[in-house]
């Protein structure tokens, strides 16, 4: 859309609901604006036999629970679980839940609700789970703080009706969830490097244990596989060729220095680790020299201008 000189054009780029609060969502081409946000959003959620609000927070699996909006009836599917249908215009008895420190009306979804997400998530608070729909008739307001004159009505949502983000913010979010992933990915290679050069020559000694067998389970645990060179590639620390690579470009400045330590803090005397900048880290350098005692030597493997690699090496 697009308006005065000065007023921004917008579009939109998606539309997402989520009928029951902290499971999957759906995408869909066109929604229903009422009082409370679209409709069906957030109209139901799951609640202890207390009437408390339970989130992904607390049960993860919760992010598995894909809902499905028919003509009637609302499809909920999980891994190892048949169907559940809810009818969009039945509910069972009146009660009160709370959502944060709001305590609000709503209906049960009644027993076999219950069940279902009790058999896929498991007991919880000593209890079953229920299944409980936003009364119609309760107005739940968002904080006057934040929305002044105007009284904003909310089903179970956190705080708003809608909430609005960009296509950029999204990319630059997953940018940086994939690079702190990758430095993470870089720790966990590193100290299990260190375990296998300290734990496996203790099992290998014990005649009644088969380093093939342990080698060849940990390739499995950690998703190892042929390379088609009758070598492997895995994360066990046992690569035929490539050393640890840490990319510092795409990792947040006010983490990066913080995550080389954590990564060269992992490589065992000998060893090596490759770092890959974007200019020369002198300053990071001398904090590693710190750090170290001086007990690092630094290989420039490229310098510049857009990449700088560097091998170093604890000494």
């Amino acid at each position: 859309m697009s308006g005065a000189a000065g007023d921004i054009e917008v579009r939109i780029a998606g539309l997402n609901l989520h009928p029951i609060k902290s499971c999957a969502g759906i995408a869909v081409p066109e929604a229903l604006l009422i009082e409370t946000g679209f409709e069906f959003d957030r109209a139901w959620m799951l609640v202890d036999e207390a009437g408390l609000l339970v989130t992904q927070r607390e049960l993860p699996r919760m992010a598995l629970i894909q809902p499905t909006l028919k003509h009637h009836d609302m499809v909920l599917r999980a891994p190892g679980m048949l169907a559940l249908h809810i009818a969009l215009d039945t509910v069972e008895q009146p009660v009160q839940v709370t959502v944060w420190n709001d305590t609000v009306k709503a209906y049960d979804m009644g027993d076999l609700a219950a069940q279902w997400f009790s058999d896929f998530l498991g007991p919880y608070r000593g209890g079953k789970l229920r299944l409980a729909r936003f009364d119609p008739e309760q107005r739940r307001l968002s904080d006057p703080r934040w929305t002044g004159p105007i009284e904003a009505e909310n089903a179970f949502a956190d705080a708003f009706p809608l909430l609005v983000t960009s296509t950029a913010g999204l990319d630059e979010f997953n940018r940086r969830l994939a690079a702190a992933g990758h430095a993470l990915r870089v720790l966990f290679d590193a100290h299990l490097s260190d375990e296998n050069d300290r734990i496996l020559p203790i099992v290998a000694a014990d005649p009644q244990v088969s380093l093939a067998e342990v080698v060849h389970g940990m390739h499995d645990l950690l998703g190892g596989h042929e390379s088609g060179h009758g070598g492997h590639q895995c994360s066990c620390g046992e690569s035929d060729t490539d050393e640890p690579v840490l990319d510092v470009r795409a990792i947040p400045h006010s983490i990066r220095h913080a995550t080389v330590f954590g990564a060269f803090d992992a490589v065992p005397a000998g060893a090596t680790l490759v770092l890959v900048a974007h200019q020369d880290p002198v300053p990071l350098l001398r904090q590693l020299s710190d750090r170290t005692a001086g007990r690092i030597a630094v290989d420039y493997l490229d310098r510049g201008p857009e990449e700088w690699r560097l091998r170093l090496t604890r000494t």
